[in-house]
């Protein structure tokens, strides 16, 4: 039995390393970013807000206290990037009724508009909308677990969100695409 174990582990290591599957590596930043803040206009606090400011933090960039929050020993002509979530829309939708005309089905949609904005004003990320949805079910006769169910599609949607964001900024940052100021 051991003699069949070291040749299956063995061909099971070569065929995962022959699919290309690789790990994601941390996002890439622009090495003079300087510090960064996470702003949305939409709510004081933000559950998107938080995600993207530790995926950054995460990435390695430095994080700038909220407008409102600065240090008072920090200089206030301190210039930072700012990554700026414009607008944060959530919406259900529903995709199938039952014969009485009640929904049967919804999809959850979520979109925020964002920018990334360097220091010194140069789009790094320009004005962009991103959409995410995912569909659940809801029959009318047992909603009791319709809310919960809502609440946690709503947080896995939030949590997409950041990375998403987080993969756009990366995509931009390895391509060289950064757009100088007009």
């Amino acid at each position: 039995m051991i003699r069949f174990r070291l040749p299956l582990l063995v061909l099971a290591l070569v065929l995962l390393a022959g699919c290309g599957f690789h790990l994601r590596s941390k996002i890439a930043l622009p090495a003079d970013l300087g510090p960064v803040r996470v702003t949305s206009s939409s709510a004081s606090y933000s559950a998107l807000v938080t995600s993207l400011s530790r995926g950054l933090q995460a990435a390695g960039a430095t994080l700038a206290a909220p407008i409102g929050e600065e240090d008072s020993t920090a200089s206030s002509d301190t210039q930072v990037a700012t990554l700026r979530v414009v607008s944060e829309r959530w919406g259900d939708l529903p995709i199938a009724i039952d014969q009485f005309g009640r929904s049967q089905e919804f999809s959850l949609r979520y979109a925020v508009v964002f920018a990334f904005k360097k220091a010194d004003g140069t789009d790094l990320v320009p004005q962009q909308v991103v959409e995410l949805s995912r569909d659940y079910v809801s029959p009318p006769e047992d909603a009791t677990g319709t809310t919960t169910e809502r609440e946690v599609l709503a947080d896995e949607l939030r949590r997409e969100m950041a990375a998403s964001i987080l993969r756009r900024i990366d995509g931009v940052v390895r391509s060289g695409q950064v757009n100088a100021a007009p």
